[in-house]
């Protein structure tokens, strides 16, 4: 018994596909849509993108049929580009907008798509597990403000704190 007690926390860590309260992922995704190159326009800090700027993120299928995922940025500070490789995977099934996405090997955590653009995949609402990890991605570099503002209200009622989005440059 006090085996399976200290395996309990590592199997937390291992993988983190829950949900923020309220939040729910949207129907009838369609990775093959989802595909290519994504524009981040707003998000919430975290120490894994503090800093950077331009920061796009681009989805590809690889032969096993999991989703490649290649985060991009630049950080002006340091004069360089940032990648971070990582593999995402459907939690339910491939009409569902819940993914868990792993940079670190067996550490997957939720992306969640809670608004899409379904007519033409123009953006999407993203969240992770909790609240502190929301981001507003767009096809192109610019969103028509009515999205954005859509975008902060919508989070903003579903519990996320947006005084903090950071709104990404792209120059």
């Amino acid at each position: 018994m006090y085996k399976i007690l200290l395996l309990i926390p590592f199997l937390f860590l291992v993988s983190c596909t829950g949900k923020p309260d309220g939040v729910a992922p949207v129907h009838g995704f369609d990775a093959e849509r989802y595909l290519g190159t994504w524009y981040e326009i707003a998000r919430l800090d975290h120490s894994f993108e503090r800093g950077l700027n331009n920061v796009t993120a681009e989805y590809s299928l690889k032969d096993n049929g999991d989703i490649r995922v290649i985060n991009k940025g630049y950080s002006k500070e340091d004069q360089e580009w940032e990648i971070a490789e990582g593999t995402a995977k459907f939690v339910e099934n491939e009409n569902l907008g819940h993914l868990k996405v792993s940079f670190f090997g067996p550490f997957y955590g939720s992306y969640i798509v809670f608004k899409l653009d379904q007519e033409n995949y123009d953006y999407a609402f993203v969240s992770g597990p909790d609240t502190s990890y929301l981001w507003l991605l767009a096809r192109t570099p610019d969103l028509a403000p009515s999205i954005i503002e859509d975008f902060v209200q919508t989070s903003k009622n579903l519990g996320f704190n947006t005084d903090n989005l950071i709104f990404v440059e792209h120059d």
